[in-house]
């Protein structure tokens, strides 16, 4: 079975050398714009992460967490 390495580049020159380091060792590879996340889920994360930079989060000790469950 081969192995799959999937990479994050943050940016053009980033993107540039990975494309540039796999073609020098004649590593295939490709390139996908696609998440395999779904969109509404990957929208409530963004703007709970958004929410919190904001100061509307909420606190919760270990013992509250430990009985969400309960």
């Amino acid at each position: 079975m081969e192995n799959i390495f999937i990479a994050y580049p943050i940016n053009i020159e980033q993107e540039n050398v990975l494309k540039a380091f796999f073609k020098a060792l004649k590593i295939k590879f490709e390139i996908t714009r696609e998440t395999p996340y779904d969109k509404d889920f990957v929208n409530m994360v963004l703007q709970a992460e958004d929410s919190i930079k904001r100061g509307k989060g909420k606190k919760v000790s270990s013992e509250e967490f430990d009985n969400l469950w309960k």
